[in-house]
C-alpha cells in the first residue's frame, strides 16, 4: 500500500467482557468503593436490561468489523465499531465520556459519540432443490416461511436481493424490487425439482455478487448445507468467506428439514447417507470466517427474535467521531487508541444488569493512519 496514497495500517482489537457477580447493587447511579486501603474511591455504573445468559447463535461468533475513516480535507476520524457482551449481545446506554479517544497518546478532547442504525443490503441465499422428494417438500415449507419472516425485520431504506440454489443459482429478485412484489414472491415459488445442491458454486456466486456492493451489508444464508456436486471445493467457499468483506449469517434448517422427515427413514436408506454433522460444521465455519453468526433452528415457525438478534448484529454501531489535533506532518502515521473507561475514576468500565450484577469490560482498539492521501474507508477486525 503506499504510503503517500492509501492509509497504513495495524490493528489490534481486543474486545473482552468478562462476569463477575456480586451482591445485588443498591445504588443505580454513581457509587463509592473503597480501594483496598481503606480511601475511598468514586465510580460510575451503566446500567443494561437484563439479557439471556445464552447466545441465540450456536459456535463461536465471528470477528466482528471495525469501520475506520480518515477525511484528510476536514481531518477528521470516524471509527464506527461493535460493542457487546460475552454472548455476543449490544451494550447500550454508554456516553460519550465512557469512550477515551487517544491519538499520538494525547487525549482528543473533541471526541463525540453516536449509536448508529445503518441502512442495510442484503443478499438471501436459499436452498431448492436436492435428490429425495421427502426433503424437498420440506424445503418448500420450511424455506419460503424462514425467508418471509425476515421482510418484517427491513426499514424503507434497507435492500434485499433474493438468490435459490440447486443444481445451479438462479437470481429471482434485485435491491430494486418492492415490498409487494417481494411478498409475492414467497407466496409463488414453483415447488423444488429434482436436483444436485451445489451450495459451495452458490455462496460463491453469492459473495461475488456482494463485492461490489456499498454500505452496510451481509449474505443471509437459509440452508442445510449439503452440497453434493459443486464445481467448486469447500476450500474455495471458506477463502471467499474469509476474504469477501460481507459477513454471513446462516439459518441452519437442517435439524427443521430432518425432523419433517419420518424418523424411520431418516434412520435408513438415502437419508442416513446425508452428513448432516459435517454440513453444520461446514455452515458453522463459514459464517465465523467471514465475520457473520450461525443460528441453528429445529423450527422455521418463528424466527423473529434470531433476526432481531442478527439484525442488531449488524447494523447497530457505535459511531466515535473527532477532529485531528495532532500536530505531525501529512506522510507521518498516526496511532489511534480508543478504551472504554468509567469518567468518575478513570478506571475501567463497570456495567450492571437490572439485578445488580456487574459486568466488567475491557476496550482495547488500536490503530494506525498516514493522513496523506484520499479519504479511504477500512474494514478492520476485531
Amino acid at each position: 500500500m503506499r504510503a503517500k496514497n492509501l492509509l497504513r495500517h495495524s490493528f489490534l482489537a481486543v474486545l473482552s467482557i468478562a462476569f463477575s457477580f456480586a451482591a445485588r447493587a443498591q445504588d443505580f447511579g454513581a457509587s463509592t468503593s473503597t480501594d483496598g486501603k481503606g480511601s475511598v474511591e468514586s465510580r460510575s455504573v451503566v446500567h443494561v436490561p437484563n439479557r439471556p445468559s445464552t447466545p441465540l447463535f450456536q459456535g463461536e461468533q465471528g470477528k466482528q468489523r471495525t469501520e475506520f475513516h480518515f477525511d484528510p480535507a476536514t481531518q477528521t476520524v470516524t471509527i464506527k465499531m461493535v460493542v457487546q457482551d460475552s454472548n455476543g449481545y449490544f451494550i447500550p446506554n454508554l456516553r460519550r465520556d465512557n469512550f477515551a479517544v487517544f491519538e499520538n497518546g494525547v487525549r482528543e478532547q473533541n471526541a463525540t459519540v453516536e449509536i448508529e442504525h445503518a441502512p442495510v443490503s442484503l443478499a438471501v441465499l436459499m436452498e431448492w432443490g436436492g435428490r429425495y422428494l421427502a426433503l424437498n417438500k420440506a424445503l418448500n415449507d420450511q424455506v419460503p416461511r424462514a425467508a418471509h419472516q425476515l421482510l418484517d425485520e427491513l426499514g424503507p431504506q434497507d435492500k434485499i436481493a433474493l438468490f435459490r440454489y440447486g443444481d445451479r443459482v438462479d437470481q429471482i429478485a434485485d435491491f430494486s424490487t418492492g415490498r409487494e412484489a417481494l411478498n409475492g414472491l414467497f407466496t409463488g415459488l414453483p415447488k423444488p425439482e429434482f436436483s444436485e445442491l451445489n451450495f459451495y458454486d452458490a455462496l460463491l456466486s453469492t459473495v461475488n455478487f456482494m463485492k461490489g456492493v456499498p454500505g452496510r451489508k451481509a449474505i443471509v444464508v437459509i440452508s442445510s448445507g449439503v452440497d453434493t456436486f459443486s464445481k467448486a471445493k469447500y476450500e474455495d467457499a471458506l477463502a471467499a468467506a474469509r476474504s469477501g468483506g460481507t459477513p454471513i449469517y446462516v439459518i441452519d434448517i437442517g435439524p427443521a428439514l430432518r425432523s419433517s422427515v419420518d424418523y424411520s427413514s431418516a434412520k435408513s436408506g438415502p437419508y442416513a447417507r446425508i452428513d448432516w454433522k459435517r454440513a453444520e460444521s461446514q455452515l458453522q465455519e463459514l459464517a465465523q470466517a467471514s465475520g457473520g453468526r450461525l443460528y441453528s433452528t429445529d423450527s422455521t415457525f418463528d424466527l423473529l427474535g434470531v433476526y432481531d438478534d442478527l439484525m442488531e448484529n449488524l447494523r447497530v454501531r457505535y459511531v466515535i467521531t473527532y477532529k485531528s489535533t495532532s500536530n505531525g506532518g501529512s506522510d507521518s502515521a498516526r496511532s489511534v487508541r480508543v478504551e472504554l473507561i468509567d469518567p468518575a475514576s478513570g478506571g475501567p468500565i463497570e456495567i450492571v444488569d437490572a439485578d445488580g450484577k456487574p459486568v466488567r469490560s475491557h476496550l482495547s482498539f488500536e490503530t494506525s493512519y498516514v493522513p496523506a492521501g484520499a479519504a479511504i474507508s477500512v474494514a478492520k477486525q476485531r
